[in-house]
């Protein structure tokens, strides 16, 4: 008899094994197998198989994560950590320790099968179970006892088709998929249990006789057919006074008497355990090299929606409500997030979480695409349009991970004069009606928080004036249960004044006096209350009418919401902690003193940080043709730096991997947008941008050429709908200037030319090479308006060519230098202006804020977006002007000066026919109808 001890085969395995991974791991780098093994409870004969499969992992270079729960986890615990697992793209192979040491009820078939088929390494599920009861070895998982054993009989080299196989036991881990396993390698199988009356006759028929039944030495060497194969599953504990520990472990076969009679048998222990552990191994190895032929690791398995082109091209809703929209989670999980770090609005929006960002904190970062524009017209010139058209042509034409990270459009220009800012025509992001209204309430809550700061702003000045120190000091630091303790704020607060006392009775007078009076300069206070809607009435008010208000009124205004410093904020924030401190450092106004006044000093931080909470986490939507994109955060481009959340840029940059692209955009042209996304964004991300992508329009290069102004809603007058080359060349110089502004940055250029039907062909030929001669890497006509992702693909080869190169990324000022010359640097480098000139006003601004410290802050240029200049009917590149500063103003918090260039409203107006006119709500169908 020759005992089937594993250690050769075991070693020989373990080689082989290892061998395969570190195949692997060559031929995908940054790829390793992993297996979870998760354990509720803390069962000692548990911990030591546990252990005994981590080692094991090790051994062979698998990745082994072992998740342990207390025995107080709930069944619902234990399905979310299960949900978890088998959405982790890392975990290839998953099993839960059985059995389930919990105090609380839970079905462990339940839990068996909600682990993903396709990671249940174990094979315990139904699906997998099924397969192999049907025979489809080759699509399940197998569980590892009876395929250690199928092993085992292998390694005899006994052939096991025709012979007749006898299997004692009946569970589902072992015993009734070993039936079925050697039944489906063309054995004769029969099945006996405890129960079965003819035990010992059917036994002696075995020529492969395969115990699992639970007690110990029930079958006897007397039953076995002579020349038998055994395989002894069993593990039992027997009584033995000669043992230190009082009893010996045995087998479900008597194996004195059983060696003499088969020709092979297992011993216990020592037998089928290690080989079940190596099946696991293998197993795992088996379902990784799966993942590997259907997924590239770094590269999304991701279903793209096919587009259905009609011409002339419907309108922007029509095309919207025609596409369907993958499930949101389904779009999460193609591109490489968990479970866990969503939360889903309905099924076509989602959070997402931060944890995301810190789960691939080592992956390597994507490449990075600015999208920016020449001087627009009034009507715009497609820069959200050719964003998603090159997202689109990048994943679903060319195949690569690709993320979109937009604006959130404000309420106001949506039911003003702008519509919809989802994109148009065919590239756009869906549902446009989701993206264009509430979305997930971000806008809200910066609302709500602002205004919060606002009120706390006038209230704390009306009590001031109202009550004695001691009166306030007492309402500050009230007695509660007869104690008074300073909050966690408060502690800041004298700290900020020098105080080092922490016993509100130890504060002297003149402490107390610090303490409570902020001392508010009304004349000095920069903070508005905000509104998402265009009221021009709102413009300039006053506040404190009511007689309640005892005779203390102002004069103060209404900004639109995402002109609020808390959406700029919110847009620069590299995390939860981040925009926590930068919404404490909000300056509202001064004290009579001079000194700056915060929100932290306010004592308004903490619920400031309450209400931004959820606000904080992009939101996963998707484009007509299902590439992913992040809607994060709307700045003005104007008071703000118009740009997109660096949140959402970093997760997306994690997502796409090294080979991957993120194509966001910056508002206005590129001396606005572009400009504060390279100076500002780029600055507190710390990420560098590879390429950008400056979008031009034949119509827009004419007006620069001296064509009469456009209006929107009002037909094109003819200059822009006939050819006119002299025109357009003329026009150019605005596009060769902003093509310089680019490279000041050490970023290559690659020029989109959005192609409309009224262009013709010489037109489009001549901003090509108009673009080429003034620097541009790259120029390319685009039609994905009307084609898609199709429309823009020579594009996105032009960007991927862009990205090959080097970007020797520069800024174009250090923060050091005086907030004058830095001014200056933009104002004649970007804009072309021949000098600065200071109001005032502006010079006196200069004087304080250098004074309290903010100086090295970067700077905001807050100017007309429709010239380079400060003058928007001057078209083209002028030079030589003198650009007015009127006014600076701080956003400390989001981290900029803001030079006010000539006069501007911080609150829209509507015009004369409101986009609001044509939406309307089919009651019926609860369709919104009229969004372009």
């Amino acid at each position: 008899t020759v005992d089937l001890k594993i250690l050769g085969g075991k070693r020989k395995m373990r080689e082989r094994l290892k061998k395969q991974v570190a195949e692997m791991k060559e031929k995908f780098p940054g790829f390793t197998p992993g297996l979870a093994i998760l354990q509720v409870g803390n069962r000692d004969d548990s911990n030591l198989y546990i252990n005994m499969k981590l080692k094991a992992a090790a051994e062979i270079g698998i990745s082994a994560n072992h998740i342990k729960l207390p025995n107080t986890a709930t069944e619902a615990e234990v399905l979310k950590c299960i949900a978890s697992l088998n959405g982790d793209p890392a975990v290839h192979g998953f099993i839960v320790q059985l059995p389930l040491d919990s105090d609380k009820p839970i079905n462990t078939e339940k839990i068996t099968n909600a682990v993903a088929p396709e990671k249940d390494v174990d094979g315990l599920s139904s699906i997998n179970a099924g397969k192999l009861s049907r025979g489809d070895l080759g699509d399940c998982f197998i569980p590892c006892t009876p395929k250690g054993c199928m092993e085992l009989i292998r390694q005899t080299g006994i052939q096991v088709t025709g012979k007749r196989a006898v299997v004692v036991g009946r569970s589902k881990i072992v015993g009734a998929p070993m039936h079925d396993l050697l039944l489906w390698n063309h054995a004769t199988v029969t099945t006996c249990h405890s129960k079965t009356s003819t035990l010992a006759e059917e036994v002696a028929k075995a020529d492969i006789l395969v115990v699992a039944a639970g007690k110990a030495e029930m079958v006897k060497g007397e039953w076995i057919k002579p020349g038998a194969i055994v395989i002894d599953c069993g593990i039992n504990h027997v009584p033995d006074s000669t043992k230190a520990s009082g009893k010996r472990v045995v087998g479900d076969v008597a194996y004195a008497t059983a060696k003499e009679k088969a020709s092979y048998i297992t011993p216990v222990p020592g037998g089928v355990g290690p080989m079940t552990v190596a099946m696991l191994m293998q197993s795992t190895v088996e379902s990784a090299q799966r993942f590997l032929e259907k997924f590239q690791p770094g590269k999304w398995n991701i279903q793209y929606n096919q587009l259905t082109l009609k011409m002339p091209v419907p309108s922007d809703i029509e095309i919207s409500r025609s596409c369907i929209p993958k499930p949101i989670d389904q779009v999460a999980k193609e591109i490489g997030l968990l479970p866990d770090e969503i939360e889903l609005y309905g099924q076509t929006k989602a959070k997402v979480h931060l944890s995301a960002l810190k789960r691939l904190k080592n992956q390597p970062d994507g490449k990075y695409v600015v999208v920016t524009g020449i001087t627009p017209t009034p009507l715009g010139e497609g820069k959200s349009t050719t964003t998603i058209g090159l997202v689109q042509a990048l994943g679903a034409h060319l195949h690569q991970n690709v993320f979109a990270c937009v604006r959130q459009p404000s309420q106001g220009p949506t039911f003003g004069i702008k519509g919809g800012a989802a994109g148009g025509g065919y590239s756009q992001i869906v549902p446009m009606e989701e993206f264009n209204l509430h979305l997930t309430g971000d806008i809200h809550a910066i609302t709500a928080a602002n205004n919060l700061v606002a009120a706390a702003v006038d209230t704390r000045i009306f009590h001031e004036l109202t009550q004695s120190d001691q009166a306030l000091y007492n309402r500050l630091v009230p007695s509660v249960n007869g104690v008074r303790k300073f909050s966690e704020i408060q502690i800041r607060r004298l700290q900020k004044l020098g105080i080092s006392k922490t016993d509100p009775a130890a504060l002297t007078k003149e402490e107390v006096n610090l303490f409570v009076r902020l001392d508010i300069d009304p004349a000095t206070i920069t903070w508005q209350r905000v509104l998402d809607t265009n009221d021009r009435f709102l413009r300039r008010i006053t506040i404190g009418q009511s007689p309640t208000e005892k005779g203390f009124s102002r004069t103060a205004q209404f900004d639109i919401t995402v002109s609020s410093e808390i959406m700029a904020v919110l847009a620069l924030s590299d995390g939860l902690d981040d925009m926590k401190k930068r919404l404490g450092r909000m300056v509202v106004a001064s004290s009579k003193r001079g000194e700056p006044v915060t929100t932290d000093d306010l004592g308004v931080t903490g619920a400031l940080a309450v209400l931004m909470k959820d606000a904080v986490k992009p939101n996963l939507m998707q484009t007509l043709e299902g590439t992913p994109v992040f809607v994060h955060a709307g700045p003005f481009a104007n008071i703000a730096h118009g740009n997109s959340s660096v949140l959402a840029d970093k997760i997306a940059l994690k997502l796409v991997g090294k080979e991957g692209f993120v194509v966001t955009e910056a508002g206005f042209g590129a001396d606005i947008g572009m400009e504060k996304f390279f100076n500002i964004k780029c600055r507190y991300s710390d990420l560098r941008p590879n390429v950008v992508v400056l979008v031009a329009t034949v119509r827009a290069l004419k007006m620069h050429g001296g064509g009469p102004a456009v209006t929107a809603g009002i037909p094109l007058p003819k200059e822009y709908t006939e050819e006119n080359l002299q025109l357009l060349a003329k026009g150019c110089s605005n596009l060769s200037k902003q093509i310089q502004n680019a490279r000041l940055f050490g970023v290559p250029v690659v020029v989109a030319v959005n192609a409309f039907k009224t262009d013709t062909k010489a037109e489009l030929a001549l901003v090509v090479q108009l673009a080429k001669e003034a620097g541009a890497f790259d120029a390319v006509e685009c039609t994905h308006w009307a084609e898609g992702g199709k429309g823009a693909v020579a594009l996105a080869q032009a960007v991927q060519r862009a990205s090959q190169t080097p970007s020797n990324f520069r800024f174009l000022y250090n923060v050091e230098l005086p907030v004058i010359d830095k001014i200056r640097i933009i104002a004649q480098q970007i804009y072309g202006a021949s000098d600065i000139e200071l109001l005032p006003e502006a010079q006196e601004k200069v004087a304080v804020y250098t004074k309290q410290g903010f100086g090295n802050l970067p700077i905001c240029m807050a100017k007309t977006h429709l010239s380079l200049s400060h003058d928007p009917e001057q078209k083209g590149a002028p030079t030589g002007f003198i650009l007015p500063i009127r006014d600076i103003r701080a956003s400390v918090g989001a981290g900029f000066l803001y030079p006010l260039v000539g006069t501007m409203s911080t609150m829209p107006g509507l015009p004369t026919r409101p986009s609001f006119y044509d939406i309307d709500l089919d009651t019926v169908s609860g369709e919104v109808n009229g969004l372009f």
